[in-house]
């Protein structure tokens, strides 16, 4: 059995999933605005992201993430498709996702929920909003939620 993830021991590892380089700055420097100690990882693709938390090559020694912040429209392999590999693999299904996406469609917002985000934030259009939303999104998810952290078995 796992353990929580004690926030005294290190910084939470966050994965972002966007191949948006704008929004990733946005991120990093909303984080560091609002004080957000935590260890940012970024992937620009699917694919990409499915081999991180599989730590395949070239991510054998990747951190194993507390939380997945996911886009949904990206190219080759969209967010869709890495929520429905993640929701059928019986240890990337305990993940922490969140999906961050600039869209509000009903349709969006459905499909990931059943699909299996934990969460589902539409991306704030200015820096203020984004640095708000990044403070709140960690003093909930490191401050309050207990995290299972890394599973028992990692591959």
């Amino acid at each position: 059995m796992a353990t929580p993830v004690s926030r005294q021991a290190r910084s939470a590892v966050v994965l972002m999933v966007d191949d948006n380089e704008d929004h990733v700055f946005l991120a990093r420097e909303s984080l560091e605005e609002a004080r957000v100690m935590v260890n940012l990882q970024h992937v620009d693709g699917g694919e990409k992201c499915l081999a991180f938390l599989r730590r395949e090559p070239p991510y054998e020694n990747a951190p194993w993430p507390d939380v997945v912040l996911l886009d949904i429209h990206m190219p080759r392999m969209d967010g869709y498709q890495v929520m429905e590999e993640i929701s059928k693999d019986p240890v990337l299904r305990t993940l922490t996702v969140i999906v961050l996406s600039t869209s509000a469609e009903s349709v969006d917002v459905k499909r990931m929920y059943a699909l299996g985000c934990k969460s589902y934030l539409t991306k704030p259009v200015d820096f203020q909003g984004f640095t708000a939303a990044m403070r709140t999104l960690a003093g909930y998810w490191f401050d309050l939620v207990v995290l299972p952290g890394e599973p028992p078995h990692p591959r």
